[in-house]
């Protein structure tokens, strides 16, 4: 990246330390690295892909109360009132960004509100499953399977988003956990393309 396009991500970079853990916040850091390895290699906007990266879980820390009294506030569906965390950091979380740090880009909006949730094949934009991937792949990752899904990723984006989804539906359902239907739809949607 250019000298001006990291001093621009260093305004940002203050601000959303300010309102995660350093344990988070690292996490940020490393998405926001992968996101331009991944970008550079998918011909996607690297400036864009560092912020979205940076700030793709601003809102992770946040109390509940604060999500739910966000999804009425943006209007968004009050069906996303029962669910929790794990899909409001990102679905809702956008709007913290967007009301919060002031970035109001449409791409860099939808990248946020998607990582927690996947979406379909033609839903997603590249920048989408840059994000999503880079998310799951940061170099502090270490999980069964991580590598194979780096190499995947590298040779397909789009394969990289479909080994995430079906892992991440494979171990939600070994943990008993409900799983969000938008997930379902998006690994439905994936794996009828892919078939193709």
């Amino acid at each position: 990246m250019t000298a001006e396009n990291e001093q621009a991500l260093a305004v940002y970079k203050e601000k959303v330390a300010a309102h995660l853990s350093k344990h988070r916040y690292e996490h940020c850091l490393r998405v926001s690295d992968y996101a331009v390895k991944l970008a550079k290699q998918n011909g996607v906007d690297v400036k864009e892909a560092a912020l979205a990266g940076l700030v793709h879980d601003y809102a992770k820390e946040r109390s509940a109360a604060d999500f739910l009294e966000k999804i009425d506030q943006a209007k968004l569906p009050a069906s996303l009132k029962k669910w929790g965390n794990p899909i409001w950091h990102g679905v809702v979380g956008a709007e913290f960004v967007k009301d919060e740090l002031g970035i109001k880009d449409p791409a860099i909006l939808q990248a946020i509100r998607l990582h927690t949730t996947g979406g379909g094949h033609e839903e997603m934009t590249t920048l989408d499953k840059v994000i999503f991937m880079a998310d799951y792949l940061e170099t502090g990752r270490d999980f069964p399977g991580v590598e194979e899904a780096r190499s995947l990723t590298d040779q397909s984006l789009g394969q990289g988003v479909f080994y995430q989804l079906a892992h991440t539906l494979s171990y939600l359902a070994s943990k008993e956990q409900v799983i969000y239907p938008k997930t379902f739809d998006a690994y439905n949607d994936w794996a009828a393309y892919l078939q193709k």
